[in-house]
């Protein structure tokens, strides 16, 4: 087994990758960069090194610093996580030239995982059902429009290097291409360094459906079942669950079977993920995600298999410790993301320190986080902060048990996601299991956590009231004391130095 690996990412992933490293006696070695030097992930490593500014440019998307690093600190093998450089084929092939073990897919099935047209005729070849669409990049705008007219409104237009639900638009009539098409390209040439994009026809009420694929080296290949991750904003996923509320186990065996011989037409290793859109009883091949996903922990808890342990040990050329018919399924499991976003404010980022940070616990509660109190959460990078997991004996009580873990889950300092994925999960539609990938619009949950809009002159006038009337505003503030949670007495004293400034700071400590 491998002795040092690098771990070529940050935050909550490195954490999680590191865990594993260590369960397995392999030693876990970091990066950071400059924005980075305080970030709890360092403190779950054996030794890391600087690699840059807080850019990703300049840190974790170079793949000469990040190499350089894996040579300097006399690592084996690199484990990209996920997001930055995990789908990145010449990072891969820089790796293999340099004697790097890659724990992922090898360079040239990367390469075609990560070209959408091409891995979409891959799967056609292979026996896939693909979604309708077109087999080469769009030319100009008014192709784009012959093309979506030729297939039928509405279309998605997507960028060809794209993934993540980054460089998409949904378009619903011709009037729209022009204004869509040139916003896409400018989002995939600046996300994924080129323009090209392409159609396919959009599967209206259509489910997310993924199934998660492991190919060792001897070819063996088994899948663990599928994720529901329908319930998406933006076409960014927001709750993720397995196994699906719709999905048999006839089903199940099906589409396995199908993202199997899908990803061993193409010589694929390792872990990899095939999504599909599931729409009247009907699969229609998404795109492969060839790299471990956000979502895996739900698939860990229903199948009580460590998926980051399987990625080491196919790495490091051992076989599969096991058969598909020696796959079990208990329970179900669901995960929430948490980003630092607030959700009253049309989802607008929330960068800042985190002043009090306390996470829900229990039976069959999993967090998986980045941050503890005093983390700052930067503007630079993705403003995922913590991932809530809950596995219980079936959907209805994994629900319960989800509700009363992000009522628990106390963050302060930052705005979050919580209140949102909260009214989600009482909606009637969720609670029915009747999921679709633009629910979330559809339904106008976003609406449900906005209070009125007041008119900026009322404000103004309420101002100059309140400015008359002092005894007011203080009257008012001595109410909204009384209602102040109860804060760690280290954490009162630390935020009364500070009120006083450096002065109040450096006569507390010396105290």
């Amino acid at each position: 087994m491998f002795r040092r690996v690098l771990v070529a990412n940050r935050g909550e992933v490195a954490i999680r990758v590191a865990r594993t490293c260590l369960k397995m006696g392999i030693v876990p070695i970091g990066v950071y960069s400059e924005a980075d030097a305080r970030s709890l992930h360092r403190r779950f490593m054996h030794d890391d090194i600087l690699i840059g500014p807080a850019a990703p440019s300049e840190s974790y998307l170079s793949i000469p610093k990040i190499v350089n690093a894996a040579r300097d600190l006399r690592c084996e093998a690199v484990h990209p996580g996920y997001g930055f450089l995990a789908e990145n084929a010449e990072f891969v092939r820089r790796c293999e030239e340099e004697g790097l073990v890659f724990v992922g897919p090898p360079s040239t099935p990367m390469a075609l995982s990560g070209n959408k047209i091409a891995s979409r005729k891959a799967m056609a070849a292979a026996g896939v059902p693909v979604t309708k669409g077109s087999d080469r990049p769009l030319r100009s705008a008014d192709d784009a429009r012959d093309v979506a007219e030729s297939l039928g409104f509405p279309v998605m237009l997507k960028a060809v290097a794209g993934g993540g639900g980054i460089g998409m638009a949904r378009v619903a009539s011709a009037a729209e291409i022009p204004k869509a098409f040139e916003s896409a390209r400018s989002v995939s040439l600046a996300n994924f360094g080129s323009p090209d994009l392409f159609i396919e026809k959009f599967v209206e009420h259509a489910r997310h459906i993924e199934i998660q694929v492991f190919i060792d080296g001897r070819n063996h290949a088994i899948h663990l079942g599928e994720r529901e991750c329908s319930v998406q904003r933006r076409q960014q996923k927001l709750i993720e669950e397995s196994p699906s509320p719709a999905i048999s186990s006839e089903t199940r065996d099906e589409i396995g079977r199908l993202a199997v011989r899908g990803l061993e037409s193409v010589g694929y290793r390792n872990a990899g993920t095939v999504e599909f859109l599931f729409s009247g009883g009907e699969f229609h091949f998404n795109e492969v995600n060839a790299r471990l996903q956000v979502e895996h922990p739900i698939t860990e808890a229903v199948t009580g298999l460590d998926l980051v342990e399987l990625q080491l040990r196919i790495a490091e050329g051992e076989p599969l410790p096991i058969d598909q018919d020696e796959v079990v399924f208990s329970g179900h499991a669901m995960e929430c993301r948490v980003n630092a976003e607030d959700p009253r404010a049309n989802f607008s980022p929330g960068p800042g320190r985190i002043l009090e940070y306390r996470e829900p616990y229990g039976p069959g509660i999993r967090v998986d986080s980045g941050v503890a109190a005093g983390s700052v959460v930067s503007e630079q990078y993705d403003p995922m902060i913590a991932k809530v997991i809950v596995h219980t004996r079936g959907r209805a009580s994994t629900i319960a048990a989800m509700e009363r873990a992000l009522r628990g889950f106390r963050i302060e300092g930052v705005p979050t996601t919580i209140p949102f994925h909260r009214a989600i999960l009482r909606t009637p539609e969720f609670v029915q299991g009747d999921l679709w990938t633009t629910m979330v619009a559809d339904l106008g949950i976003s609406d449900l956590l906005k209070g009125p809009k007041v008119p900026e002159d009322h404000v103004a006038a309420l101002a100059l009231a309140l400015a008359a009337k002092p005894h007011l505003v203080e009257r008012f503030a001595g109410r909204q004391r009384l209602r102040r949670p109860r804060v760690a007495r280290w954490a009162a004293l630390g935020r009364e130095a500070l009120k006083g400034g450096n002065d109040a700071v450096s006569a507390h400590r010396q105290r």
